[in-house]
C-alpha cells in the first residue's frame, strides 16, 4: 500500500486498540474480579451478534465457540472467583 513507516505503524496500532482494550480490562480484573466477570460475558455475546449479522454460514459456529466461548469461560472463571472471595471474606 506504500503507506511508508509511520502510516504502516498506526495501521498496527488501530488494528491492536481491541487487544489494548481488552488487556486494560483484564489488568483492572485482577482486582476486580465482577468487572471481568460482567466485561467478557458481554464480550462474548457481543461478538455473537456481530457474527449474526452476516448471512449464516456453517463454519461460523466454529467461529462462534472458539472465540464468544473462550470469552464466556474466563467471564464465568472470574465470577466463580469473585463469589468464593465474598463467601471467604464473611
Amino acid at each position: 500500500m506504500n503507506l511508508g513507516f509511520w502510516g504502516t505503524i498506526l495501521g498496527l496500532f488501530m488494528h491492536s486498540l481491541s487487544s489494548l482494550f481488552l488487556l486494560i480490562i483484564l489488568v483492572i480484573s485482577w482486582k476486580y474480579e465482577i468487572v471481568g466477570g460482567i466485561f467478557f460475558i458481554l464480550a462474548g455475546l457481543l461478538y455473537i451478534l456481530f457474527l449474526l449479522r452476516n448471512p449464516f454460514e456453517l463454519y461460523m459456529i466454529a467461529w462462534a465457540l472458539q472465540i464468544s466461548g473462550i470469552a464466556f469461560l474466563i467471564g464465568i472463571l472470574f465470577l466463580i472467583n469473585w463469589v468464593k472471595k465474598k463467601r471467604k471474606s464473611r
